[in-house]
């Protein structure tokens, strides 16, 4: 979802309003956090999907037959117009109609056991769902999901559940030999479930859908409230892909957070150096965040943003693999090769931390200058962050690539960043003060 870019605004007007139904959301939370469930949702509607039928259609009236008759037996051994002891053979005859179908029975019985618990929780959830009054357009379109129905989703997944305690009671011994010897229980009620099945198993998948649609925007409509000074983005029109002001990262705290503005355009490429821990990397998460959060409809921290809606593709966090006898240099160029080939499909905004950092400096600095120029020219939109300051020699060639850093200053002895986005290159880099101030060197 966070890639998706197409309805931001109606993911927008559905946070909005599920925003400010702080009651119902916390009912649908407080009931969701009472399912658990044993058996996954794919498995479940799998079993579903390709269950096939295994009892005869007779199996539709002949319980129904078979107990009526049974009634009249019992009248008439009652009445002593027939022995008592047709009344047992009656009973052998209900037995052996039933015996034959018990495997088949029992296996029936063993799936619906693990699935019984969790039908009964979401028929709680759809009915949340269904009974609650929705207004912006994509919670409509989902409710309306569970309600094409005769029936309203939650009064069939009941139904379901309720059938499936009735088949549970077949371990009674009471039942499992008069119920089955003179109602034929199990036959009736396993024939119930497999039309159920039969009737409903196709749904199954969309109604379970709509549940965890409504459980993940239950979240962000969560996230909204707790978050009032955040601000839902407008969608730019034009060439403009960020335009944020006080543009900060959601999970740090305000009081130690550092906002910066942030204005750039389509098919426009930053390069972004400074020293160590100046903040260049928690720039571009910030700047992912921004992007992920906006895409899903959720407001963003900033006290005003316009953006274009963009898929996101980074390279930030690579790493080998011993167990895919893959280094880390082939683990990075497998990754920067599938940048290149996804964004000759569709346009990304590319966020990259500090490239090819697993060979040489002299290759490294090659390397670098050669893939940015390439995604440069392929018109991609972006921000890299590096320390090899001759990668910003990059923009005396290309009008798009502009240069911007974050600064550190060594005042009387101590180290003091700002955290502030700057134009230009940096110029002051603090390895070798930290190498001395820690002892190091």
């Amino acid at each position: 979802m966070s890639n998706e870019i197409n309805n931001v605004e109606k993911r927008q007007e559905a946070v909005k309003e599920l925003a400010s139904k702080p009651e119902w959301r916390q009912l649908y939370a407080a009931t969701a956090q009472q399912t658990h469930i044993e058996t996954p949702a794919s498995t479940i509607i799998d079993w579903l999907k390709h269950h096939q039928t295994t009892l005869p259609k007779a199996m539709g009236w002949l319980p129904y037959a078979f107990g009526a008759t049974s009634t009249l037996v019992f009248a008439l051994c009652i009445f002593g117009f027939i022995p008592l002891s047709v009344l047992a053979y009656w009973l052998l005859l209900g037995l052996g109609i039933t015996v034959p179908y018990l495997k088949k029975i029992n296996v029936l019985a063993a799936n619906t056991n693990k699935i019984k618990e969790t039908f009964r929780q979401y028929a709680k959830l759809l009915d949340l769902i269904e009974n609650e009054t929705f207004v912006s357009e994509l919670l409509a379109e989902k409710q309306k999901t569970i309600q094409s129905e005769n029936q309203k989703a939650a009064a069939i997944f009941k139904k379901f559940s309720k059938l499936l305690d009735t088949l549970d009671n077949r371990n009674n011994v009471f039942s499992a030999i008069f119920g089955n010897g003179f109602l034929l229980t199990d036959l009736k009620q396993a024939h119930h479930i497999e039309k159920w099945i039969e009737t409903y198993g196709h749904k199954i998948n969309d109604w379970f859908q709509t549940v965890s649609f409504f459980d993940a925007y239950n979240s962000l409509g969560n996230y909204s409230f707790n978050h009032p000074n955040n601000v839902f983005p407008e969608i730019a029109m034009g060439n403009r892909a960020i335009q944020a002001k006080n543009l900060g990262h959601p999970l740090l705290p305000k009081s130690k957070r550092v906002d910066n503005d942030l204005d750039i355009d389509i098919e426009q490429f930053f390069i972004i150096t400074g020293a160590n821990m100046a903040g260049k990397s928690t720039f571009l998460r910030t700047v992912s965040l921004h992007i992920v959060m906006a895409n899903v409809g959720l407001p963003v921290c900033a006290t005003s943003s316009r953006y274009t809606p963009v898929k996101l593709i980074t390279s930030m966090r690579t790493s080998d693999s011993l167990t895919d006898d893959s280094s880390y240099f082939f683990s990075e160029l497998t990754r920067l090769k599938m940048i290149v080939d996804a964004i000759q499909e569709t346009p990304y905004f590319i966020i990259l931390d500090e490239i090819l950092k697993g060979t040489n400096s002299t290759d490294k600095a090659v390397g670098s200058r050669k893939f940015v120029e390439r995604l440069v020219a392929s018109n991609a939109t972006g921000i890299i962050a590096t320390h090899d300051l001759t990668l910003c020699e990059i923009e005396n060639n290309f009008d798009e690539v502009k240069n911007y850093h974050f600064d550190a200053e060594i005042t009387n002895g101590e180290l003091h960043f700002d955290y502030r986005l700057k134009q230009g290159v940096c110029k002051n880099m603090n390895a070798s003060f930290l190498l001395k101030k820690m002892g190091i060197v």
